[in-house]
């Protein structure tokens, strides 16, 4: 390249691209979607892709048929945040080569980005009812990696070993520890490389990563010796009626407990796995009077193809929390398969005559918009980036957090 040429809005939107794509460790390692329906007229905020889930069924002895209602169930993923962020170059700047503009301006951009898309997105751990490890204890061993992976395993995921671990820092810490002789030299992750990496295809892990976006659950107040007030229970249900708890408590969303007497089963052979179920609390719920109808995942089945525990709740049966002490934040690490989530991009609209000129460009389930228009006051090239995006729990039995 001259001196004297200006680098392209397409060289800079697709280094751009190749930059964020890159630092996306979580995002990178789920089930992404970009939706090219909008490649033409350009998406807004509140479109929706709709994903399809597998369905399920039973088997059946003998020679006589057995019939299976096949159920088709689809998630909605509303694109519902448009994020950007700015940059300023004066013309001078974009006299740059790729490499240096990269370096100054493209490389901080999309970090910033990337951080907040990868925030937004791991706030998915609410969803998750899956759970090992000790709350105020940082995992130092691979043993907790195997038994989050044992719990992915019992709740359906089968000759599977493309598991994804993200981790804080301090777990990352030590987990390179014991994992140090596993330790890949640079050369071997090649292509595949995502910032923050220890060791891939280990254990049944593809990949196990350091990311500084660990969400921190935070829980509520948790007084009092709360009890199913739930006689009358039925299959279907995904609110169960607790009672017992200090009035004006609350469990925040994304709370974990267990009840006793009620197991957890396979979801294929709808057997007991002789472990009690975990739930998660859907949304906050306050007590009054120290009672409340608490949401919750999985659904309260007992029977048919959906399953989910052997048995409805016995009245005063009790709960027992398992995310910790009340009032306290603990760090949600996470191990998952990839289509545990989902995240979704689609392309903006291109404006035309309101700008010098833009590019949408699209990789591997992303798309990015870049904007450029020049200030003749200021010679600066006024510049945005932008990702429209949405995401959402496709399969929370396919993930499971590790506490720390």
């Amino acid at each position: 390249m001259t001196s004297n040429t200006l680098l392209t809005i397409d060289q800079v939107t697709n280094e751009a691209l190749r930059i964020l794509h890159q630092k996306l460790n979580f995002v990178g390692s789920i089930n992404r979607q970009y939706d090219d329906s909008f490649a033409k007229k350009g998406a807004k905020i509140g479109s929706n892709l709709r994903v399809k889930l597998p369905p399920r069924y039973t088997s059946a002895t003998g020679a006589t048929y057995s019939a299976n209602n096949t159920v088709e169930n689809y998630v909605n993923v509303p694109c519902s945040t448009q994020r950007h962020v700015g940059m300023d170059f004066t013309s001078k700047e974009l006299t740059l080569d790729i490499d240096k503009f990269a370096d100054e301006f493209l490389e901080p951009a999309m970090a910033q980005l990337a951080a907040d898309m990868e925030s937004d997105a791991m706030n998915m751990y609410k969803d998750v009812s899956a759970q090992v490890g000790t709350a105020g204890t940082v995992p130092a061993t691979f043993k907790v990696l195997a038994e989050a992976a044992g719990k992915i395993r019992q709740n359906g995921l089968v000759n599977d070993d493309s598991l994804t671990a993200i981790l804080n820092t301090d777990a990352h810490v030590e987990m390179s520890d014991a994992l140090k002789a596993l330790q890949n030299p640079s050369k071997q992750i090649g292509d595949n490389y995502k910032k923050g990496l220890i060791v891939n295809e280990t254990g049944g892990f593809k990949n196990i990563f350091e990311n500084t976006m660990i969400p921190v659950h935070t829980n509520g107040s948790q007084g009092g010796t709360p009890l199913v007030d739930t006689a009358a229970a039925a299959d279907g249900d995904t609110t169960i009626h607790i009672d017992g708890v200090t009035a004006g408590n609350t469990w925040t969303e994304g709370t974990v407990f267990t009840i006793a007497g009620v197991y957890a089963v396979h979801p294929e052979t709808r057997v007991s796995t002789g472990k009690l179920q975990q739930f998660v609390v859907t949304a906050d719920a306050t007590f009054t009077a120290g009672e409340a109808d608490v949401p919750v995942w999985p659904t309260l089945q007992s029977t048919g193809n959906f399953k989910t525990i052997n048995a409805l709740p016995a009245d005063n049966a009790a709960i027992t929390l398992e995310s910790g002490s009340a009032s306290t934040g603990y760090a949600q690490n996470l191990a998952f398969h990839k289509d545990a989530f989902a995240f979704v991009t689609a392309d903006l609209v291109n404006p035309k005559g309101s700008v010098e000129f833009g590019a949408q460009k699209q990789y591997d389930g992303l798309s990015l918009r870049i904007l450029r228009q020049y200030d003749a006051r200021t010679d600066e090239f006024i510049t945005r980036a932008d990702v429209l995006y949405g995401y959402a729990t496709l399969r929370p039995e396919l993930a499971c957090r590790i506490t720390a």
